[in-house]
């Protein structure tokens, strides 16, 4: 038989280390080139352990070789093939068409007109994924401390354990937020900061700190969170990690407890109303300046002018120029609203 280009293009595989490989996945999926029709398969070279992944184009930065052994997937059945049976057709079509997979939890939001089939979706969602133990339906998140709103529709348990970038996080998926959309800028900031003081201010369970504090080699990372129970799991995620000789965890308002002068960076990883702290922030830098990472939720139409712009005006106020290094749209967070970050040397 012969063997097109086209085929050989779609049977391209990476090797990467298994340590490293969720990350590159997640990556690959999110970017879409990973291919969903063929499984991935461990291989070991020299005693080091490697997955093949499967990816449906060449990949930038990486060697891509022909899949001599390709296995492909039986074919599993959608949320939608599940339920067809069970539920009438003008229902079936507002079914949720994606979710997150947090550890051993799925978090699926509902519409409202599906309310009375919440329990079935569940149930299903738990067929469709065997290793996980319980789905719960996010309804938001609520006041300054972003807490989520979620009620437990199928299985039990809703603390878990989530790897991510060679990194654990424990959390309860009910009592503090985890957004797996945020993984490249998580992967962009863990390599940043060799050998620097590192203030992250609304630190989290560690969303930044951690990743930092395992890959980058940094001198230390100070890491700020108001939520008793986000900063319990900061914690226990600093030492699941083992980077307690690191990461100084403190428990405050970044408004009173960060300190000043003392960074190479900061991070201000907060949306909703992270421009109130801009002085704090600038202030933790070290008199010779630094590097800021600020995060924001814009309109549209003032995507990067607006946070540039504040930026600018509180740096200004503290007799400090700034340099813009670069601008990044992070997801959609709202109709017509973008998440985005801009990183901003201050001098």
């Amino acid at each position: 038989m012969m063997v097109t280009d086209m085929q050989i293009e779609q049977d391209l595989i990476i090797c990467v280390p298994i340590e490293e490989a969720e990350a590159i996945r997640t990556w690959l999926l999110e970017s879409k080139v990973l291919d969903m029709d063929r499984k991935i398969r461990k291989t070991t070279e020299n005693g080091k352990k490697y997955l093949l992944l499967p990816v449906t184009e060449k990949v930038k930065g990486y060697t891509c070789f022909n899949d001599q052994m390709p296995e492909i997937y039986t074919p599993n059945k959608s949320l939608k093939e599940l339920l067809a049976n069970e539920m009438p057709v003008q229902e079936l079509v507002k079914v949720p068409a994606g979710w997150q997979v947090i550890g051993t939890v799925i978090i699926v939001t509902i519409p409202e007109d599906l309310e009375h089939r919440k329990m079935l979706i569940g149930e299903k969602l738990l067929q469709m994924y065997p290793r996980c133990s319980c789905v719960v339906k996010d309804k938001g998140i609520q006041g300054a401390l972003r807490l989520p709103t979620r009620e437990v529709i199928a299985g039990h348990g809703t603390e878990t354990t989530h790897k991510e970038n060679g990194c654990t996080f424990k959390l309860d998926v009910a009592k503090v937020m985890f957004s797996k959309g945020n993984l490249a800028e998580k992967k962009l900031m863990s390599v940043v900061a060799h050998d620097e003081v590192v203030v992250d201010m609304f630190a989290g369970i560690g969303y930044f700190s951690i990743p930092i504090a395992v890959h980058s080699s940094p001198k230390k990372i100070i890491s700020i969170e108001l939520n008793p129970v986000s900063f319990s799991y900061l914690q226990e995620n600093i030492r699941l990690n083992h980077v307690k000789s690191l990461v100084e965890p403190i428990l405050g308002d970044c408004a009173i407890v960060t300190p000043e002068g003392v960074a190479d960076r900061v991070i201000m990883g907060y949306v909703g109303t992270t421009h109130n702290y801009l002085f704090k922030g600038i202030k933790a830098l070290k008199p010779e300046g630094g590097i800021l990472h600020y995060h924001e939720t814009t309109p549209e139409r003032l995507v990067f002018e607006r946070p540039v712009n504040r930026i600018r005006e509180a740096a200004l106020e503290i007799g400090k120029e700034v340099e813009i290094v670069e601008t990044r749209r992070i997801k959609k967070y709202s109709p017509g609203v973008w998440h985005v970050v801009i990183d901003a040397k201050i001098m």
